[in-house]
């Protein structure tokens, strides 16, 4: 087939479709295909037209079909799927789940579309605008047109706040500091709205609890000079005396274990305890009193505002034992402005069993399932403490064709106590609305590696998680302990050994312990912003105390051993740092650099090999198989011979950069680059061109391709095809295999061409 008839087979196909969606319209119908905005005039600058334009356009309605290269292929699945003949099945989920009815023009109302165009113009400050609406058909589809002729835009001249004495006006004249209008900037009535909002909030922090924004009114004086408005800013004649009056905080009442339609609002006497401001009525004593102290803000005297209300209400669903939370200000029965605080907790079931089913990927490309049996008691020692203790068992399966019977089996367990505070020698008050928390943990694995050997790893930590902000969290860890002991090692893998001395590396016991600390901030939350970032910085020192205390060297000879096995000794620093560009509502340019780095010294050498650091795979560099890059130029694939590569190093530096875009409906596309590699600190006479050097930009690994993501909403399914275009292990001068690229030779893509299954998003 050549071009030309390529193209004419193309032109049927469209011409095909789009016939296809109209002869199903109903009798004397047509099919809306939406509508055009002219504003025109010289009133207002081309900028200016540009912004009416586009903000228009938005609000006209209704929305015609949705446009996919020039088709409406949701319109053509609604007609495909016909008339189900019961409300479930195939046929009923295409039309009603997929598919998108027809839009028709009967529904447009012209003469209603030009008024919401008109009276958007005017309060957006462009008075005296003038519109026009019509129509054209062709053949059985309709469009709407629309001119508008704003005049030339108010501009605000002077804001005038209230000037007499009263307490309300004293207070809403001192909110005008960072008031939303601005002289000079446009009139807009969307901005009086946010003003009066803005001054209700400020209200709020100074104990006008009965406040709200329609007691504020913004009055218009256009006739003060040409093209220009002042804003007068006034509480309502009608204002009730209660919203002009700051209250206080009397009684502050709470009901732990309260349910609808139960006596728990009719106490009995020994029911009801005194601890300090609170009166707290537990009528099966299921809380410790002090748990609403360290969660309510507010205090007996304090000035209502808003702030210590959200926060409290906000900690207290934070403690993560209650079900609901509702809270009821009312006017207090004593003398003065006051209010009486009521807290109605709903508590949570205090036991729960949970069993769950996972399906996981990880870092070295082993894919599987795993089993997890959780028991959990919310509140189980009468404080909010959440006691979990979990049974897991999970396979693990090398996918992309690696895989050699090297299957990994586990099995184990783990208990966490977390206490809603700080547990330490100093009483700490956190002010954020989040609970902070100490955790304990004590856990075991039983990993068994099929043909190669086994490994039996016992965890416990000791620290502490707090969230000083919805973006900002951190996590010390006070101590973190990891001891791991190999087994059943095989005379196969002893042989690899000998073949490869760093392989035994995997088999050492280990003994780690010493602080953690983790920071972590995101607005990734934010999602009317173009920008966001993410960044995770991690802090790992392990055996630096004991180290010190006990003057270990092992270049000396004088390495100290617990329990038989040398405590390792090292410092680790880990960054992740990801930048998110929306450049559109359906794409985005994702971006990350990771920057890591180890030390070992003292009782150690070098790092532990569950601490070194490791690259590629289908989180990672995606055009290599997982740990097969560096370190250095050294070739781990070679190195690898039958086994997959588990090359590790001291430094890592990746870059990471993907093109995200909806295609149509569930799914997702991406197009990414990636690029890195890891380093040893000191020359390994056995991995030649590993150490890291002023060089180290020309030892890059760099891959990139293609991939669809399905996103399903409680799961996104990931699959890239990637390739390298930067090898670093070949020689030097010819590491950019660009030229070498092929997909029409299957040697080429046998030895290449990389496909990643993956669940989630790589970053």
């Amino acid at each position: 087939m050549n071009k030309t008839h390529l193209l004419y087979f193309l032109f049927l196909a469209l011409f095909a479709t789009s016939c296809s969606n109209t002869k199903f319209l109903p009798e004397g119908e047509l099919l809306y295909t939406g509508a055009t905005v002219k504003v025109e005039g010289n009133e207002i600058t081309k900028k200016e037209k540009k912004a009416l334009k586009t903000a228009l356009k938005e609000i006209l309605r209704p929305k015609p079909n949705s446009l996919f290269l020039g088709l409406r292929p949701k319109l053509f699945i609604y007609n495909l799927a016909g008339k189900p003949k019961k409300e479930k099945g195939w046929r009923y989920w295409l039309k009603t789940k997929v598919g998108e009815p027809p839009v028709l023009y009967s529904k447009v109302d012209l003469e209603y579309s030009k008024s919401v165009l008109q009276n958007f113009s005017e309060n957006s400050g462009y008075f005296n605008t003038k519109t026009e609406a019509d129509s054209t058909r062709h053949g059985k589809k309709a469009t709407a047109e629309y001119i508008v002729k704003p005049g030339k835009q108010y501009k605000i001249r002077e804001v005038k706040f209230p000037k007499d004495s009263s307490i309300i006006s004293s207070a809403v004249r001192n909110t005008n500091r960072r008031s939303l209008l601005k002289k000079d900037n446009g009139y807009s009535l969307d901005v009086i709205k946010e003003e009066r909002v803005r001054i209700d909030t400020r209200l709020k922090e100074k104990g006008f609890f009965y406040f709200n924004p329609d007691y504020l009114i913004v009055q218009v004086d256009s006739t003060v000079a040409d093209h220009q408005v002042d804003l007068i800013v006034k509480v309502k004649d009608e204002t009730p005396k209660l919203a002009e009056t700051p209250f206080k905080i009397n009684k502050i009442i709470v009901y732990p274990n309260y349910s609808i339609g139960s006596d728990s609002l009719k106490p009995n006497y020994n029911s009801i305890k005194k601890y300090h401001d609170f009166t707290i009525i537990d009528q099966e004593n299921l809380f410790k009193p002090r748990i609403f102290d360290r969660a309510l803000y507010f205090k007996k005297e304090d000035l209502y505002n808003r702030t210590n209300h959200n926060l409290s209400l906000n900690r207290l669903v934070n403690l993560g034992t209650f079900k609901f939370v509702k809270n009821q200000f009312k006017p207090s029965d004593t003398i003065g402005n006051y209010l009486d605080a009521y807290y109605y907790l709903t508590p949570l079931p205090k036991k729960s069993l949970r069993l769950e089913v996972l399906a996981k990927t990880n870092s070295a490309n082993y894919t599987g399932t795993e089993l997890n049996l959780n028991w959990s008691n919310r509140n189980a020692f009468r404080g909010a403490e959440l006691l979990t203790i979990s049974a897991f068992g999970g396979v693990e399966v090398q996918v992309s064709g690696q895989n050699n019977g090297f299957n990994v089996y586990r099995v184990g367990t783990e208990a966490n106590l977390v206490w809603p505070r700080f547990i330490g020698p100093f009483k700490i008050r956190s002010s954020s609305g989040f609970v902070p928390k100490t955790k304990a943990t004590v856990g075991y694995e039983f990993q068994n590696r099929t043909k190669l050997y086994s490994l039996q790893t016992f965890k416990g930590s000791f620290g502490y998680l707090w969230k000083a902000s919805v973006k900002k969290e951190h996590l010390l860890n006070v101590t973190e302990i990891t001891y791991a002991s190999p087994q059943n090692v095989t005379p196969l893998y002893l042989e690899q050994i000998a073949a490869n001395p760093s392989l035994g590396k995997v088999i050492e016991k280990q003994l780690i312990f010493g602080p953690t600390y983790s920071y972590t901030y995101t607005n990734t939350l934010e999602k009317r912003k173009k920008n966001t970032f993410y960044y995770k910085g991690t802090l790992d020192l392990a055996g630096n105390i004991a180290g010190l205390a006990s003057g270990a060297n092992i270049s000396k000879g004088d390495t100290i051993k617990l329990f038989d096995v040398p405590f390792s000794q090292f410092v680790k620093i880990e960054n992740d740092f990801r930048h998110y560009l929306t450049l559109g509502p359906d794409s985005q340019l994702a971006s990350r650099i990771i920057v890591d780095a180890g030390f070992a010294y003292g009782n150690s050498n070098e790092l532990p090999f569950i601490k070194q650091f490791f690259i590629g795979g289908t989180n990672s560099l995606r055009a290599f198989r997982a740990r097969s890059i560096g370190p250095g130029t050294y070739d781990g694939n070679a190195a690898a011979s039958s086994f997959l590569a588990d090359q590790s190093g001291d430094l890592k530096l990746e870059f990471n950069t993907e093109y995200r875009a909806k295609i149509y409906g569930l799914v997702k596309g991406a197009l990414f680059l990636d690029a890195g590699n890891i380093w040893l600190l000191k020359d390994n006479p056995e991995k030649p061109g590993a150490q890291f050097s002023k060089k180290f930009m020309n030892e890059l690994a760099v891959g990139t391709g293609a991939g669809l993501r399905f996103d399903f909403s409680f799961l996104i399914l990931r699959t890239d095809f990637a390739f390298p275009i930067r090898k670093p292990y070949l020689p030097d001068g010819q590491r950019w295999v660009l030229d070498q690229i092929n997909f029409g030779s299957g040697t080429w893509r046998k030895e290449n061409l990389v496909f990643n299954l993956a669940i989630g998003y790589p970053f």
